[in-house]
């Protein structure tokens, strides 16, 4: 189900809470609505769409196909390459912003099975992720 986005910026930095699987509708609206916002948006956090829980979602271009991701409970648990880069967001009214990112990192996360899993990022892809935690931790850019 596509859900209205949230633009609030007071409930944009609570941070979220531990996803479960009871929180696996919540999942499939966040894809269903960044599937919606496709031409403007790669990544949604749940809180976009008013629920306060660690789940992102994403568009992937790290193999050979572009694909869409979920994930739930993404920690990111090493990082390397700092750089300063600017960043807009779908939430937040305005341009871009200044931010902080890492050219290369590791995300320990949850499927949609509950399994979970360790990956690596470069590029593209590691920044889209890196901006929908720092949703999930409460941090605005």
């Amino acid at each position: 189900m596509i859900r209205e986005l949230i633009h609030d910026p007071i409930f944009l930095a609570v941070k979220s809470e531990i996803a479960t699987n009871e929180d696996l509708q919540v999942a499939g609206d966040l894809l269903d609505t960044l599937m919606e916002h496709r031409e403007s948006c790669v990544g949604m956090a749940a809180n976009m769409i008013g629920v306060k829980k660690r789940i992102i979602a994403f568009l992937d271009e790290s193999g050979r196909a572009p694909t869409y991701t979920v994930m739930l409970n993404p920690e990111i648990i090493k990082k390397d390459g700092a750089y300063d880069t600017e960043e807009g967001c779908l939430s937040l009214l305005g341009g871009p912003r200044p931010c902080k990112r890492y050219k290369s990192f590791k995300v320990k996360y949850q499927t949609l099975e509950l399994q979970t899993r360790i990956k690596a990022y470069t590029g593209w892809t590691a920044q889209i992720i890196q901006h929908e935690v720092d949703h999930c931790n409460g941090v605005l850019i």
